[in-house]
C-alpha cells in the first residue's frame, strides 16, 4: 500500500519500506524484493512511538503526526492484527516513476507484484 508520503521521505523514490512483527516473515520477504529486483529496507515498529497514535477523541487516530510518519503508519496497521505474523511493504517512493528506468517504464510501476510472486513461490 501507498500508505504514507513518510516512506518516499525516509527511503526515496526507488526503495519499499518492509515492517512487520515478526523477523523471520520480515527477513523472508525482505529476501523476495531482492531476488525479484525491487529492494525493500526493513523499519522499526518502535513501542514507544505508539503512544503518537493516542486520541483523546476516538480510540486511536489514524496519523501519528510529522515526525516518524512511515513508522507510527506501521504501528497503526499493527493494532488491527493482535499476534499474526505480519508484514506491510509501503511502496509509496516506487510505486510511481517519473522516467523510463530499465525494466520500470514512466508511470505506475507495479512494484510489488514481482516480491509477492516471488515469496509465494515453491
Amino acid at each position: 500500500a501507498t500508505l504514507t508520503g513518510a516512506c518516499i521521505v525516509a527511503l526515496g523514490a526507488k526503495i519499499t519500506g518492509l515492517m512487520g512483527n515478526d523477523d523471520d516473515l520480515v527477513a523472508e520477504v525482505r529476501s523476495a524484493a531482492e531476488r525479484a529486483g525491487e529492494p525493500a529496507w526493513p523499519l522499526p515498529l518502535p513501542k514507544e512511538y505508539r503512544k503518537q497514535l493516542d486520541s483523546e477523541i476516538a480510540d486511536l487516530k489514524n496519523i501519528g503526526g510529522r515526525s516518524a510518519g512511515a513508522l507510527t503508519a506501521g504501528l497503526f496497521l499493527q493494532e488491527f492484527v493482535g499476534d499474526v505474523p505480519w508484514a506491510h511493504l509501503d511502496i509509496a517512493g516506487p510505486s510511481r516513476s517519473d522516467e523510463d528506468d530499465g525494466a520500470v517504464v514512466k508511470g505506475a510501476t507495479g512494484v510489488g507484484v514481482r516480491t509477492l510472486l516471488e515469496l509465494l513461490a515453491p
